[in-house]
């Protein structure tokens, strides 16, 4: 069904099942012939699409209840935020709902199956759950039961009459669901955003509440440690309150803008804090333990990326005068060394909008994070190409405004430069700024400043429409994500496996179609690429995740600008004006 399109109800659910007693037996393809909208009285469920065999992917299913039906009041969809929030919240009480619903494999391939789109930890505007005037829409997969090629009507009529019924019931009425659950995940998202949208106001790039638990299970689980976690205790020197509408003040750790260090031994929690700052950027669970971690929304974690395409990138603020003669001020590469990925891993980013940094010297490039005094020594700057970040980090906050956030655990060259050094100790955070300050001032090393007058200046670019080509064969769009660092689009493959702020692969799959509105719609001449994110990220507001694609699904997670212009700047073909 294509998105917006009004069908005709093609009978009763009762007429539904005589239907599939009818099917039974036949050919797979004959489950074509239940396509359409159906009248279930309580609700409406529209069969969307319907999968070609057992092995293909599953059918596309729309279950659309009345506002009234599904109980909700309209105080809890009062604006756009409450909207993204509860339909959240339908997401995960429907995907719980299945596993204690639905039978499960019922034949070959997908058989049986019944998914909907699962969220994790971050509460993301999605389109598996949405409002319209009066209904709740919710968007799911349903592997319809055949053996062998063989529809299984019997099977079908039990899942899309009995189990269909029951999850819409036990997953969208709220009056069936814990009562309260739904308005403390509104509220809970609500107290983030107020928390965040705070920060500029006080001076700060990011917030840490107290008690906060920052370690996750394990690298590939995100759900909070259980035991063994240390709450979170802001030191006092750096102890700041901020106001929420619902759980009122909280107190917790501010950290300021200007250039900040976290440092700290081995295991200690360096990481994590950055980990969570990087994740702060987006609202979590109730539960979640960083549910009171907020970043300023355009923060953007950066490291080195070997063999990366790099497609005309000024990046001549760090790396200039090369013994090849090459104008880094228009820098192409398709195989980006650690250096020179990182210098355009920055500038990337500012020129989409980015205020505040996040690095972690584990993940960077060596010789583009410092240079010290003994090798300044041995090789002199004439012949040295790279100007290292401590060298133009205080440049980038003083002449453009744009904070940065430093794990560094190896180099105190980063003391003269620092506005702020945190000190993680056993997890617990300590503010150590005037200790480093002293160091510094009483071990001078005579290292020489090598920024030159200014961070320098870099054009914003505009870029090729025809760079975007979503065809692929006979598919006139072929855009697809197997996980959540590749994206295929068109003929390429996007690695987007260092871009760490990825939280979903359905975000993945929203950058490419994303991408092709980009391309179709929001780059008219002249238009920079910030330019054209701003006119996509407008739209979005205004009209929703389901313009992005061409038929009803639920599979779309909004990205952030600075997301979708990673995975334009690693397309490899990609083609910049001028």
């Amino acid at each position: 069904m294509r998105v917006g399109e009004k069908t005709p109800l093609r009978g009763r659910s009762e007429e539904l099942e005589a239907l599939l007693r009818r099917l039974d037996g036949r050919g797979y393809k004959a489950y074509k012939d239940i396509q359409g909208s159906w009248d279930y009285s309580t609700f409406v469920l529209h069969v969307d699409h319907v999968q070609g065999d057992p092995f293909a992917a599953p059918s596309r299913l729309c279950a659309e209840i009345g506002l009234a039906g599904a109980a909700v009041p309209a105080g809890l969809i009062a604006d756009r935020l409450r909207r993204i929030a509860l339909g959240d919240y339908l997401a995960r009480t429907f995907h719980r709902a299945i596993a204690g619903t639905v039978k499960g494999r019922r034949g070959i391939g997908k058989s049986g199956a019944v998914a909907i789109a699962v969220p994790g930890q971050e509460v993301l505007e999605r389109n598996a759950v949405v409002f319209t005037a009066t209904s709740v829409q919710c968007r799911f997969v349903l592997g319809l039961p055949a053996r062998g090629r063989t529809i299984l009507g019997g099977q079908a009529a039990e899942m899309l009459l009995g189990e269909v019924p029951a999850l819409v019931e036990k997953g969208l009425v709220l009056k069936r669901l814990p009562p309260g659950e739904a308005e403390r995940h509104i509220a809970a998202v609500e107290d983030q955003e107020a928390l965040r949208e705070a920060l500029p106001g006080k001076g700060l790039v990011a917030f840490v509440t107290e008690g906060a638990v920052l370690p996750r299970r394990s690298g590939v689980d995100p759900r909070p440690l259980g035991e063994g976690a240390v709450p979170f205790e802001p030191p006092p020197e750096l102890t700041v309150e901020l106001e929420c509408p619902h759980r009122g003040t909280v107190k917790g750790m501010g950290v300021p803008a200007g250039v900040s260090l976290i440092v700290g031994g081995g295991f200690h929690g360096k990481s994590t804090l950055l980990d969570a700052l990087q994740l702060g950027v987006y609202n979590h669970v109730p539960g979640d333990g960083r549910e009171g971690v907020v970043t300023l929304p355009s923060a953007c974690k950066v490291r080195a990326e070997d063999g990366r395409s790099v497609e005309r990138v000024d990046i001549s603020p760090f790396i200039s005068n090369l013994p090849t003669g090459r104008d880094t001020r228009i820098f192409s590469t398709a195989n980006a060394s650690g250096s020179t990925s990182q210098a355009a891993n920055i500038i990337e980013p500012l020129e989409a909008g980015c205020r505040l940094l996040l690095i972690d010297e584990d993940t960077s490039a060596t010789n583009f994070m410092i240079r010290d005094e003994r090798m300044q020594e041995l090789v002199n700057k004439d012949r040295e190409p790279i100007t290292p970040f401590v060298d133009k980090v205080r440049q980038l906050r003083e002449e453009r405004e744009v904070s940065t956030v430093l794990v560094m655990g190896g180099s105190g060259d980063y003391f003269d430069v620092a506005d702020t050094v945190i000190m993680m100790d056993a997890y617990r955070p300590r503010c150590v700024t005037a200790r480093a300050r002293e160091i510094a001032a009483r071990r001078d090393i005579g290292r020489k400043h090598e920024g030159g007058g200014g961070f320098g200046t870099f054009t914003p670019r505009r870029l090729d429409p025809a760079s975007f080509d979503p065809s692929r064969g006979k598919r006139e769009v072929k855009i697809d994500a197997p996980g959540r660092g590749t994206l295929v689009f068109g003929r390429s493959t996007i690695d987007l496996a260092a871009v760490e702020q990825l939280v979903d692969r359905a975000q993945t799959v929203t950058i490419g179609w994303a991408i092709h509105a980009l391309s179709t719609r929001h780059f008219p001449a002249g238009v920079t690429l910030a330019e054209a994110l701003g006119n996509l990220s407008r739209d979005l507001d205004e009209k929703g995740l389901d313009q992005l694609s061409p038929w009803r699904t639920g599979d779309l997670v909004r990205p952030r600008p600075l997301e979708i212009a990673a995975a334009i700047n690693r397309l490899r073909g990609l083609k910049v004006k001028g």
